[in-house]
Protein backbone atom coordinates (compact mmCIF):
# COMPACT_ATOMS: atom_id res chain seq x y z
CA UNK A 1 0.00 0.00 0.00
CA UNK A 2 1.16 3.53 -0.73
CA UNK A 3 0.88 6.67 1.36
CA UNK A 4 1.32 9.14 -1.48
CA UNK A 5 -0.52 12.44 -1.31
CA UNK A 6 -2.63 13.02 -4.44
CA UNK A 7 -3.99 16.51 -5.14
CA UNK A 8 -7.62 16.17 -6.26
CA UNK A 9 -8.92 19.38 -7.80
CA UNK A 10 -12.71 19.52 -7.64
CA UNK A 11 -12.64 16.66 -5.15
CA UNK A 12 -15.78 17.88 -3.36
CA UNK A 13 -17.87 17.28 -6.48
CA UNK A 14 -19.74 14.26 -7.79
CA UNK A 15 -17.09 12.10 -9.47
CA UNK A 16 -14.31 13.79 -7.52
CA UNK A 17 -15.69 12.64 -4.17
CA UNK A 18 -16.24 9.09 -5.44
CA UNK A 19 -12.65 9.06 -6.62
CA UNK A 20 -11.38 10.32 -3.27
CA UNK A 21 -13.08 7.37 -1.60
CA UNK A 22 -11.46 5.00 -4.11
CA UNK A 23 -8.06 6.67 -3.61
CA UNK A 24 -8.25 6.23 0.14
CA UNK A 25 -9.28 2.60 -0.26
CA UNK A 26 -6.26 2.07 -2.52
CA UNK A 27 -3.94 3.52 0.14
CA UNK A 28 -3.46 7.02 -1.25
CA UNK A 29 -4.13 10.23 0.69
CA UNK A 30 -6.46 12.47 -1.34
CA UNK A 31 -5.93 16.20 -0.78
CA UNK A 32 -9.10 17.94 -1.96
CA UNK A 33 -8.59 21.36 -3.55
CA UNK A 34 -11.98 22.89 -4.35
CA UNK A 35 -13.44 26.39 -4.55
CA UNK A 36 -16.75 25.00 -3.22
CA UNK A 37 -18.86 26.80 -5.82
CA UNK A 38 -20.58 23.50 -6.56
CA UNK A 39 -18.80 21.13 -4.20
CA UNK A 40 -20.15 19.75 -0.93
CA UNK A 41 -18.29 19.76 2.38
CA UNK A 42 -20.11 16.62 3.47
CA UNK A 43 -18.65 14.78 0.46
CA UNK A 44 -15.07 15.35 1.67
CA UNK A 45 -14.56 12.41 4.04
CA UNK A 46 -11.32 10.71 3.06
CA UNK A 47 -8.73 13.46 3.39
CA UNK A 48 -8.25 17.15 4.09
CA UNK A 49 -10.21 19.89 2.31
CA UNK A 50 -8.27 22.91 1.14
CA UNK A 51 -10.54 25.64 -0.21
CA UNK A 52 -9.09 27.47 -3.16
CA UNK A 53 -9.43 28.16 -6.85
CA UNK A 54 -7.15 26.74 -9.53
CA UNK A 55 -6.88 30.25 -10.96
CA UNK A 56 -5.29 31.38 -7.67
CA UNK A 57 -1.64 30.49 -8.16
CA UNK A 58 -0.58 31.72 -4.72
CA UNK A 59 -3.11 29.46 -3.01
CA UNK A 60 -2.15 26.53 -5.24
CA UNK A 61 1.52 26.98 -4.36
CA UNK A 62 0.77 27.06 -0.64
CA UNK A 63 -1.25 23.83 -0.74
CA UNK A 64 1.32 22.04 -2.90
CA UNK A 65 4.15 23.15 -0.61
CA UNK A 66 2.22 21.97 2.44
CA UNK A 67 1.27 18.48 1.18
CA UNK A 68 3.90 17.73 -1.50
CA UNK A 69 1.56 15.68 -3.71
CA UNK A 70 3.18 13.26 -6.14
CA UNK A 71 0.36 13.46 -8.70
CA UNK A 72 -2.81 15.36 -9.56
CA UNK A 73 -6.29 14.11 -10.42
CA UNK A 74 -7.95 17.06 -12.11
CA UNK A 75 -11.75 17.39 -11.98
CA UNK A 76 -12.18 21.13 -11.33
CA UNK A 77 -14.32 22.53 -14.16
CA UNK A 78 -17.65 24.09 -14.96
CA UNK A 79 -19.73 21.49 -16.79
CA UNK A 80 -23.09 22.86 -17.94
CA UNK A 81 -23.34 22.68 -21.72
CA UNK A 82 -26.16 25.24 -22.02
CA UNK A 83 -24.45 27.71 -19.74
CA UNK A 84 -21.24 27.37 -21.74
CA UNK A 85 -23.11 28.49 -24.87
CA UNK A 86 -24.48 31.68 -23.27
CA UNK A 87 -21.36 32.44 -21.20
CA UNK A 88 -18.32 30.95 -22.95
CA UNK A 89 -15.94 33.37 -21.20
CA UNK A 90 -16.71 31.69 -17.87
CA UNK A 91 -15.78 28.30 -19.31
CA UNK A 92 -12.57 29.34 -21.02
CA UNK A 93 -11.47 31.31 -17.97
CA UNK A 94 -12.07 28.53 -15.48
CA UNK A 95 -11.63 25.34 -17.47
CA UNK A 96 -8.81 26.44 -19.75
CA UNK A 97 -6.99 29.26 -17.95
CA UNK A 98 -7.50 27.50 -14.61
CA UNK A 99 -6.03 24.29 -15.99
CA UNK A 100 -3.05 26.21 -17.37
CA UNK A 101 -2.50 27.70 -13.91
CA UNK A 102 -2.57 24.18 -12.45
CA UNK A 103 -0.20 22.78 -15.08
CA UNK A 104 2.24 25.64 -14.51
CA UNK A 105 2.16 24.96 -10.77
CA UNK A 106 2.78 21.26 -11.36
CA UNK A 107 5.75 22.01 -13.58
CA UNK A 108 7.24 24.49 -11.12
CA UNK A 109 6.88 22.05 -8.21
CA UNK A 110 8.11 19.00 -10.09
CA UNK A 111 4.80 17.08 -10.13
CA UNK A 112 4.98 14.97 -13.28
CA UNK A 113 1.73 12.93 -13.34
CA UNK A 114 -1.85 13.99 -13.99
CA UNK A 115 -5.11 12.13 -14.58
CA UNK A 116 -7.54 14.46 -16.32
CA UNK A 117 -11.33 14.26 -16.16
CA UNK A 118 -12.34 14.76 -19.79
CA UNK A 119 -15.60 14.04 -21.59
CA UNK A 120 -17.23 12.46 -24.61
CA UNK A 121 -18.42 16.01 -25.40
CA UNK A 122 -15.04 16.48 -27.12
CA UNK A 123 -16.34 14.22 -29.92
CA UNK A 124 -19.38 16.36 -30.75
CA UNK A 125 -21.76 14.55 -33.10
CA UNK A 126 -19.95 11.39 -34.22
CA UNK A 127 -20.34 10.03 -37.73
CA UNK A 128 -19.93 6.41 -36.64
CA UNK A 129 -20.73 4.28 -33.59
CA UNK A 130 -19.48 3.09 -31.22
CA UNK A 131 -17.15 5.96 -30.42
CA UNK A 132 -13.49 4.99 -30.08
CA UNK A 133 -10.52 7.10 -29.00
CA UNK A 134 -9.71 7.50 -32.70
CA UNK A 135 -13.07 9.13 -33.46
CA UNK A 136 -12.52 12.69 -34.64
CA UNK A 137 -12.91 15.25 -31.85
CA UNK A 138 -15.21 18.02 -33.10
CA UNK A 139 -16.96 19.56 -30.06
CA UNK A 140 -20.11 21.55 -30.74
CA UNK A 141 -20.20 23.73 -27.60
CA UNK A 142 -17.74 25.73 -25.50
CA UNK A 143 -17.82 23.18 -22.67
CA UNK A 144 -16.65 20.33 -24.92
CA UNK A 145 -14.17 22.61 -26.64
CA UNK A 146 -12.71 23.76 -23.31
CA UNK A 147 -12.07 20.13 -22.34
CA UNK A 148 -10.47 19.43 -25.72
CA UNK A 149 -8.18 22.46 -25.35
CA UNK A 150 -7.09 21.21 -21.93
CA UNK A 151 -6.36 17.77 -23.40
CA UNK A 152 -4.21 19.50 -26.02
CA UNK A 153 -2.39 21.58 -23.38
CA UNK A 154 -1.67 18.50 -21.28
CA UNK A 155 -0.35 16.65 -24.34
CA UNK A 156 1.94 19.55 -25.21
CA UNK A 157 3.17 19.85 -21.60
CA UNK A 158 4.05 16.18 -21.92
CA UNK A 159 6.10 16.78 -25.06
CA UNK A 160 7.84 19.88 -23.75
CA UNK A 161 8.23 19.26 -20.02
CA UNK A 162 7.96 15.51 -19.54
CA UNK A 163 4.49 15.53 -17.96
CA UNK A 164 2.98 12.03 -17.86
CA UNK A 165 -0.76 12.06 -18.31
CA UNK A 166 -3.95 10.12 -18.91
CA UNK A 167 -7.18 11.75 -20.08
CA UNK A 168 -10.39 9.88 -19.25
CA UNK A 169 -13.31 10.69 -21.52
CA UNK A 170 -16.50 9.91 -19.63
CA UNK A 171 -19.81 9.11 -21.18
CA UNK A 172 -22.94 9.64 -19.02
CA UNK A 173 -21.90 9.45 -15.37
CA UNK A 174 -24.70 8.12 -13.18
CA UNK A 175 -25.55 6.35 -9.94
CA UNK A 176 -24.32 6.73 -6.38
CA UNK A 177 -21.75 5.24 -4.06
CA UNK A 178 -22.52 1.58 -3.35
CA UNK A 179 -22.08 2.24 0.37
CA UNK A 180 -24.60 5.09 0.29
CA UNK A 181 -22.15 7.68 1.63
CA UNK A 182 -22.12 10.07 -1.34
CA UNK A 183 -24.06 10.60 -4.55
CA UNK A 184 -25.13 12.96 -7.30
CA UNK A 185 -26.21 16.39 -6.05
CA UNK A 186 -25.84 19.16 -8.62
CA UNK A 187 -27.52 22.53 -8.40
CA UNK A 188 -29.09 23.15 -10.80
CA UNK A 189 -29.51 19.51 -11.79
CA UNK A 190 -29.30 18.67 -15.50
CA UNK A 191 -28.60 14.93 -15.53
CA UNK A 192 -31.47 12.68 -16.57
CA UNK A 193 -31.55 10.10 -13.77
CA UNK A 194 -31.72 12.53 -10.82
CA UNK A 195 -34.23 14.65 -12.72
CA UNK A 196 -36.40 11.59 -13.25
CA UNK A 197 -36.14 10.65 -9.57
CA UNK A 198 -37.00 14.21 -8.56
CA UNK A 199 -40.14 13.94 -10.68
CA UNK A 200 -40.96 10.60 -9.04
CA UNK A 201 -40.79 12.09 -5.54
CA UNK A 202 -42.56 15.34 -6.41
CA UNK A 203 -39.49 17.56 -5.97
CA UNK A 204 -40.28 18.71 -9.50
CA UNK A 205 -43.64 18.44 -11.26
CA UNK A 206 -42.40 16.44 -14.24
CA UNK A 207 -39.43 15.61 -16.43
CA UNK A 208 -39.13 16.92 -19.98
CA UNK A 209 -38.29 14.51 -22.79
CA UNK A 210 -36.34 16.61 -25.29
CA UNK A 211 -37.19 15.17 -28.68
CA UNK A 212 -39.34 12.15 -29.49
CA UNK A 213 -38.61 11.87 -33.22
CA UNK A 214 -34.99 10.70 -33.28
CA UNK A 215 -33.95 7.73 -35.42
CA UNK A 216 -33.83 5.43 -32.39
CA UNK A 217 -35.91 2.47 -31.18
CA UNK A 218 -38.48 4.68 -29.43
CA UNK A 219 -37.70 8.13 -30.88
CA UNK A 220 -35.79 9.42 -27.82
CA UNK A 221 -32.07 9.99 -27.35
CA UNK A 222 -29.90 6.99 -26.47
CA UNK A 223 -26.97 7.37 -24.09
CA UNK A 224 -24.28 5.19 -22.51
CA UNK A 225 -24.57 5.32 -18.69
CA UNK A 226 -21.51 4.56 -16.56
CA UNK A 227 -21.61 4.22 -12.77
CA UNK A 228 -19.72 6.78 -10.69
CA UNK A 229 -17.89 4.06 -8.74
CA UNK A 230 -16.64 2.52 -11.99
CA UNK A 231 -15.41 5.93 -13.14
CA UNK A 232 -13.63 6.39 -9.81
CA UNK A 233 -11.90 3.02 -10.15
CA UNK A 234 -10.61 4.00 -13.59
CA UNK A 235 -8.73 6.92 -12.02
CA UNK A 236 -6.94 4.59 -9.62
CA UNK A 237 -5.97 2.29 -12.47
CA UNK A 238 -4.78 5.30 -14.49
CA UNK A 239 -2.51 6.45 -11.65
CA UNK A 240 -1.13 2.95 -11.23
CA UNK A 241 -0.68 2.67 -14.98
CA UNK A 242 1.40 5.84 -15.06
CA UNK A 243 3.45 4.49 -12.13
CA UNK A 244 4.09 1.34 -14.13
CA UNK A 245 5.26 3.26 -17.19
CA UNK A 246 2.07 3.29 -19.27
CA UNK A 247 2.35 5.67 -22.21
CA UNK A 248 0.45 8.95 -21.91
CA UNK A 249 -2.87 8.64 -23.77
CA UNK A 250 -6.65 9.07 -23.63
CA UNK A 251 -9.26 6.45 -22.73
CA UNK A 252 -13.02 6.28 -23.22
CA UNK A 253 -15.07 5.22 -20.20
CA UNK A 254 -18.51 3.77 -20.81
CA UNK A 255 -20.44 0.51 -20.71
CA UNK A 256 -20.86 0.04 -24.44
CA UNK A 257 -24.64 -0.20 -24.03
CA UNK A 258 -27.16 2.45 -24.95
CA UNK A 259 -30.42 3.20 -23.18
CA UNK A 260 -33.07 5.65 -24.36
CA UNK A 261 -34.65 8.38 -22.30
CA UNK A 262 -37.91 6.45 -22.16
CA UNK A 263 -36.11 3.28 -21.06
CA UNK A 264 -34.50 5.20 -18.19
CA UNK A 265 -37.89 6.58 -17.15
CA UNK A 266 -39.52 3.14 -17.25
CA UNK A 267 -36.68 1.60 -15.23
CA UNK A 268 -36.97 4.38 -12.64
CA UNK A 269 -40.73 3.81 -12.40
CA UNK A 270 -40.15 0.12 -11.77
CA UNK A 271 -37.47 0.69 -9.12
CA UNK A 272 -39.19 3.52 -7.27
CA UNK A 273 -42.71 2.15 -7.57
CA UNK A 274 -43.85 5.70 -8.33
CA UNK A 275 -45.36 7.44 -11.31
CA UNK A 276 -43.08 9.80 -13.22
CA UNK A 277 -44.96 12.56 -15.07
CA UNK A 278 -43.36 13.48 -18.39
CA UNK A 279 -43.72 16.36 -20.84
CA UNK A 280 -42.60 16.10 -24.45
CA UNK A 281 -40.39 18.98 -25.55
CA UNK A 282 -38.49 19.93 -28.70
CA UNK A 283 -35.06 18.60 -29.52
CA UNK A 284 -32.18 20.45 -27.93
CA UNK A 285 -29.73 21.94 -30.40
CA UNK A 286 -26.71 19.70 -30.89
CA UNK A 287 -28.12 16.64 -29.12
CA UNK A 288 -26.93 13.56 -31.06
CA UNK A 289 -29.48 10.78 -31.41
CA UNK A 290 -27.15 8.13 -30.02
CA UNK A 291 -23.86 8.12 -28.10
CA UNK A 292 -22.36 4.72 -27.33
CA UNK A 293 -18.82 4.09 -26.15
CA UNK A 294 -16.17 1.60 -27.13
CA UNK A 295 -14.13 1.22 -23.92
CA UNK A 296 -12.11 -1.81 -25.03
CA UNK A 297 -8.88 0.17 -24.84
CA UNK A 298 -9.42 0.89 -21.13
CA UNK A 299 -10.20 -2.76 -20.56
CA UNK A 300 -7.10 -3.93 -22.44
CA UNK A 301 -4.52 -1.42 -21.18
CA UNK A 302 -5.83 -0.34 -17.77
CA UNK A 303 -7.46 -3.61 -16.79
CA UNK A 304 -10.67 -1.67 -16.16
CA UNK A 305 -13.97 -3.50 -16.11
CA UNK A 306 -17.27 -1.82 -15.12
CA UNK A 307 -18.80 -3.63 -12.17
CA UNK A 308 -22.18 -1.84 -12.16
CA UNK A 309 -23.18 -1.95 -15.81
CA UNK A 310 -26.86 -2.87 -15.50
CA UNK A 311 -29.14 0.15 -15.92
CA UNK A 312 -31.47 -1.07 -13.18
CA UNK A 313 -28.60 -1.38 -10.70
CA UNK A 314 -27.30 2.08 -11.60
CA UNK A 315 -30.73 3.61 -11.02
CA UNK A 316 -31.20 1.57 -7.85
CA UNK A 317 -28.05 3.08 -6.31
CA UNK A 318 -29.20 6.56 -7.34
CA UNK A 319 -32.66 5.91 -5.86
CA UNK A 320 -31.16 4.74 -2.58
CA UNK A 321 -29.05 7.91 -2.34
CA UNK A 322 -32.03 10.02 -3.37
CA UNK A 323 -34.01 8.66 -0.43
CA UNK A 324 -31.17 8.98 2.10
CA UNK A 325 -29.60 12.31 1.31
CA UNK A 326 -31.88 14.45 3.46
CA UNK A 327 -33.52 17.78 2.84
CA UNK A 328 -30.63 20.00 1.77
CA UNK A 329 -31.56 19.66 -1.93
CA UNK A 330 -34.83 21.40 -1.16
CA UNK A 331 -33.17 24.58 0.14
CA UNK A 332 -33.27 27.72 -1.92
CA UNK A 333 -30.08 28.43 -3.92
CA UNK A 334 -28.91 31.21 -1.60
CA UNK A 335 -29.24 28.99 1.46
CA UNK A 336 -27.52 25.90 0.11
CA UNK A 337 -24.34 24.84 1.96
Amino acid sequence: MTSENILVTGGAGYIGSHTCKALAKAGYQPIVFDNMISGHREAVRWGPLEIGDILDRVRLDCVIQQYRPTAVVHFAAFAYVGESVVDPAKYYRNNVAGSLSLLDAMRDHGIDRIVFSSTCATYGVPQNLPITEETEQKPINPYGNSKLVVEQMIREFGRAYGLRWIALRYFNAAGADLGGEIGEDHFPETHLIPLVLDAATGRRPDVTVFGTDYDTKDGTCVRDYIHAADLAEAHILALKGLDAGLTSQAFNLGNGNGFSVLEVIEAAKSISGLDIPTVNGPRRAGDPATLICDASKARDLLGWEPKVSDLGKIIQTAWGWHQRKGSHRDLLPETRP
